[in-house]
């Protein structure tokens, strides 16, 4: 099982590269259309988190000897991969519009169509279901308990629009 894993994993990674390549296809875009950038400044550790995420996954599994925990890591299999059929959705909906920076192009109206229809930040949520559901489907315990994501969005409106 730690074979198909780390193939899982390696698929996760491909995923990523594809993500950035769009990213950077799209920020410039975004950018020559007027768009402003927020965050900036916190960007570069946000892409350290993800770069590093996936090694450590696969670290916390062969170092520590992680055992496949049965029907638990295929549900989180099933998760991470829902969280990316969103993730694609989302970018779909935006499309030129979406990338792993935070870019607003002053003058253009919210994406109100497909998952952005029922959810604020559907990315977010994506992300999120990911970081939790890509290490349990192997066991990887300690990188799934990453930052203390409650007491980060406690009382922020993130994945739900508001009424």
């Amino acid at each position: 099982m730690v074979t198909a894993y780390l193939v899982f994993l390696a698929l996760f990674g491909a995923e990523r590269v594809a993500e950035l390549v769009l990213s950077r296809r799209n920020a410039r875009i975004a950018l020559s259309r007027s768009g402003v950038e927020s965050g900036a400044a916190h960007f570069r550790w946000m892409a350290a988190v993800h770069a590093l995420f996936l090694p450590a996954c696969a670290a916390e599994v062969l170092l520590l000897h992680r055992p496949f925990p049965g029907a638990l890591g295929w549900a989180c299999a099933a998760a991470a991969v829902c969280a990316q059929i969103l993730r694609w959705w989302a970018v779909h909906s935006l499309g030129w519009r979406w990338n792993v920076r935070v870019i607003v192009v002053p003058g253009e109206p919210p994406v109100r169509r497909g998952p952005y229809r029922f959810l604020r930040h559907p990315n977010y949520l994506a992300v999120a279901v990911e970081m939790l559901c890509v290490p349990l489907a192997h066991g990887a315990f300690l990188c799934a308990l990453g930052p203390s994501w409650e007491r980060e969005f406690s009382g922020v409106p993130r994945f739900v629009p508001h009424g």
